[in-house]
């Protein structure tokens, strides 16, 4: 085994045990590895760059350790050996296939938080989509309905998109809002999307404008070839059905991954038996449309607040109890177009600061009372955050046009 010789400086500063090691061995000629090391650095200054104090005592030390004890390699990786390590654990950890992607149950349409100023929060966006993991939900929609896509410029949103990747794109799916009614934004949308290493896109049929079968079937056509794609249909908000052979249709195309379906259960039966993978757009009805006509899970407002819950209803079986228990508070969500009850929810939870972009403004007081109630009668244990829910007053909402 080689030996090396450490010159360790050592002496307990504000910022841990500094020591500075040069070490010689030889290995097919002589090598002079020189570097910096932390023997000791306490948790909180981890990722912090801090020097020595000029009035740190130091005590000179001499020690000879062998190179494994102090983590050098023996030889130096050549640039082929390095090259190929770059072949890609990454990519494959970072990257999910359509068959991955049908196989989710529970997909959260994640809040984006704002700071008063309006522009994004993204430490409380952060935590927001941590807790989603911890709680074991297998991927978010970034910017859509609820996240307020419809909101944002194209490249806030597309940097949205790059930050969830980059934070937690290991770690659950990130799909990505990339849907417009103009199919030549959603195409240049869903490329930067994919550029950026979303997982999927979710998108909508033209809306307002809408358009004819057949220019929905191209409209289609020019984006589920980019990467895997989940169609979404509500037609409540986009005045316009996705058929169900247009569907079907589509359904043959490699990067058909599946739809969010917001027309109720005999919508998600008909795709269900034709083995085309369906999730539930409706907090309501997603435990029926999962456990009695074969949907695959619920793309979900609700587990935004009580992800725990949402993934019992959607993973353990069928439990009507439970699906009873939340009602009242899936109903008292929707009673405002999304996602005005749900920014109104998390502020009262303290979980966001309680800014509101407009046209979106707070429930009123009577509302924010009956949350209250709501929370204390499931228990607040199982919503997010730490802090009491509490009543809010009018004055402590903020609500910005223009940012």
């Amino acid at each position: 085994m080689m030996e090396g010789t450490i010159c360790i400086a050592s002496g307990t500063t504000t910022t841990g045990i500094i020591a500075q090691q040069s070490l010689s061995y030889s290995s097919r000629g002589s090598k002079l590895f020189s570097r910096r090391v932390c023997l000791a650095r306490p948790k909180c200054l981890a990722n912090r760059r801090q020097s020595v104090p000029s009035h740190a005592k130091c005590e000179l030390q001499t020690a000879k350790v062998t190179c494994s004890e102090v983590g050098i390699p023996h030889t130096v990786p050549s640039a082929q050996e390095l090259w190929t390590q770059c072949d890609s654990d990454f990519v494959k950890q970072s990257s999910m296939t359509v068959e991955e992607i049908k196989k989710l149950r529970l997909i959260t349409a994640i809040k984006t938080p704002y700071k008063p100023c309006g522009r994004f929060d993204l430490e409380a966006y952060d935590k927001l989509v941590r807790f989603q993991i911890l709680n074991k939900v297998e991927g978010i929609i970034v910017g859509g309905t609820t996240g307020e896509g419809q909101l944002m410029d194209w490249e806030d949103h597309i940097r949205l998109i790059a930050h969830s990747v980059t934070e937690f794109g290991k770690e659950l799916c990130i799909l990505g809002n990339t849907s417009s009614n103009a199919t030549n934004e959603a195409i240049k949308a869903t490329e930067a999307g994919f550029d950026v290493g979303m997982h999927a896109a979710l998108h909508i049929n033209p809306y307002y404008g809408k358009t004819s079968w057949q220019g929905m079937l191209q409209h289609f056509n020019s984006v589920i070839g980019m990467g895997p794609v989940i169609l979404y249909n509500v037609p409540s908000r986009t005045g316009q059905d996705i058929p169900a052979d247009l569907v079907e249709r589509l359904a043959k195309e490699r990067y058909f991954a599946g739809i969010k379906e917001c027309m109720g259960h005999d919508r998600v039966k008909h795709y269900s038996e034709r083995n085309i993978e369906v999730w539930s757009g409706n907090d309501d009805q997603c435990h029926d449309s999962r456990w009695i006509y074969g949907g695959r899970g619920v793309i979900s407002v609700v587990s935004n607040l009580v992800p725990g819950l949402m993934h019992e209803l959607l993973h353990r079986g069928r439990n009507d109890a439970l699906n009873i228990q939340l009602q009242p508070l899936i109903q008292w969500l929707f009673k405002e177009p999304n996602p005005i009850g749900l920014n109104t929810a998390l502020a009262q939870l303290g979980v966001i600061q309680p800014v509101f972009r407009l046209p979106y403004c707070p429930l009123d007081e009577e509302s924010r009372r009956h949350f209250v109630k709501i929370v204390n009668d499931i228990g607040r244990e199982h919503f997010i955050g730490s802090k009491e829910v509490r009543v809010m007053r009018d004055e402590e909402f903020i609500t910005v046009g223009r940012y």
